[in-house]
């Protein structure tokens, strides 16, 4: 079968085009290229979406303009049946215009031929982001949205235990490794870091290290997921675990929040929001760490990224100009984005958004550093080669199944690549997408 299915390739690629949207301006209020209806009301775009702050967004969009507004609905996030119903809305002929859409999971939308392409619409729109952000909304030509957050990677670290034990901050992941088993051998009870047994925190990984999971061309699909360049970070990190330089706690358990807190774990390579997750779940070690950039791999100043979560243009919007222009005026402006930072603590994916005065502003847990400086630096170096599958809920649970196995030793990280490829290439070829 043919996959949409040509658009299915992936949600990657766009070239950026010559000129601006105008319907994107600046915000101020008035008519935008005639979009009222034939009876002068505004057009109504409905936008489904679960991050904190959005419906604080729609109400600053519907402020600043009268030709356009937007109706905000909460749904269940994407993976506790948000999706579901927004595919049987697709289906159905009754979708929202716009829809919050993770962007691991914008590629399964796109093979589906649930998005609407509005490279029409969003002419030169891509100059607004990193070329990273702007790859997970885009296919070739095609434009199915725009980006609002991102998830780019750094080194969260316990800043006082670090100058307690003498160790310097690590610029690259073989002194990470050294750092690790320097704190080890000289406290058994300390770790560096600790496994990553979630598939999309694992993902980041490799995104840095350009060791890719999929591809397409010609309409056919090629998975990656155990070749030799991701064996190269399977091996890394499966060399900490034999070593016992990292602890193996559940990605997100309690007991690995409590070894953040506690000082049993020193640090985590993780997405910018990883700070919220801090913040809220390691609150005895208030004011004890810092941020700096993610280790390198040799010869490459490439930085992974865990996350973001596009606004989608759904399939059978009546009105895909005004929503193109909305999403993207919801992911450049400040009084969009200042709530979302302020509530949802969002990293903004838009260059506009990176250099907002809210950003500069410093973390009392991190000891008053203003962490997000960090991460606009780090944006620019995001690896922007990633590319998403079409069947990510089943590669996901392989991944992550198979990478809970490591730290009860009945498993290697090379066997849960293997098991993830496995089982991806038989949901494709199930689903009827073709091989190569």
């Amino acid at each position: 079968m043919r996959f949409t299915r040509k658009a299915a390739a992936i949600a990657a690629g766009a070239t950026a085009l010559a000129l601006c949207l105008a319907a994107c301006g600046s915000g101020g209020k008035g008519t935008k290229g005639g979009a009222t209806t034939k009876n002068g009301t505004p057009v109504s775009i409905v936008w489904w979406g679960w991050a904190p702050g959005y419906e604080e967004a729609a109400a600053a969009f519907n402020a600043a303009h009268t030709d356009v507004q937007l109706k905000f609905e909460t749904i269940s996030a994407g993976t506790q049946g948000g999706y579901d119903k927004m595919l049987t809305a697709v289906k159905a002929g009754n979708a929202p215009c716009l829809g919050q859409v993770g962007a691991e999971t914008f590629t399964s939308f796109v093979a589906q031929g649930a998005l609407e392409d509005v490279s029409e619409h969003l002419s030169g729109a891509a100059d607004k982001f990193p070329e990273a952000a702007w790859k997970t909304v885009s296919l070739d030509k095609a434009i199915f949205g725009v980006p609002v957050d991102s998830g780019t990677m750094g080194l969260f670290y316990r800043a006082d235990l670090f100058q307690q034990h003498g160790l310097a901050v690590p610029t690259t992941w073989d002194e990470f490794k050294a750092a690790g088993k320097k704190l080890h051998e000289a406290d058994p009870t300390k770790y560096i870091a600790n496994l990553p047994t979630d598939a999309y925190n694992y993902s980041g990984y490799a995104w840095q290290a350009g060791a890719a999971w999929f591809s397409a061309a010609d309409d056919a699909w090629s998975v990656t997921i155990d070749s030799a360049e991701n064996t190269k970070v399977a091996d890394f990190w499966q060399s900490m675990v034999d070593e016992g330089i990292v602890s193996t706690f559940p990605s997100w358990d309690a007991a690995l929040n409590a070894a953040w807190s506690d000082g049993t774990v020193l640090s985590e390579v993780g997405a910018v929001w990883t700070a919220g997750i801090l913040e809220s779940e390691a609150k005895a070690s208030s004011g004890k760490w810092a941020v700096a950039p993610m280790p390198r791999w040799p010869g490459s100043d490439a930085v992974g990224n865990v996350g973001g979560s596009p606004n989608a243009v759904l399939k059978g919007c009546k009105n895909p100009k005004e929503a193109a222009a909305a999403a993207l005026w919801l992911s450049t402006e400040s009084a969009s984005l200042e709530p979302m930072i302020a509530k949802g603590g969002l990293y903004p994916a838009s260059t506009a958004g990176q250099a907002l005065p809210i950003m500069k502003q410093g973390r009392e847990f991190f000891g008053g550093q203003a962490i997000f400086e960090v991460f606009a630096q780090e944006s620019a170096h995001v690896n922007p080669a990633w590319q998403w599958g079409p069947v990510m809920t089943v590669t996901s649970s392989a991944l992550s199944d198979g990478l809970g196995k490591v730290g009860l030793k009945s498993g290697t990280i090379a066997d849960a690549l293997k098991g993830a490829q496995t089982k991806t290439v038989e949901e494709i070829e199930a689903q009827g997408y073709a091989l190569k």
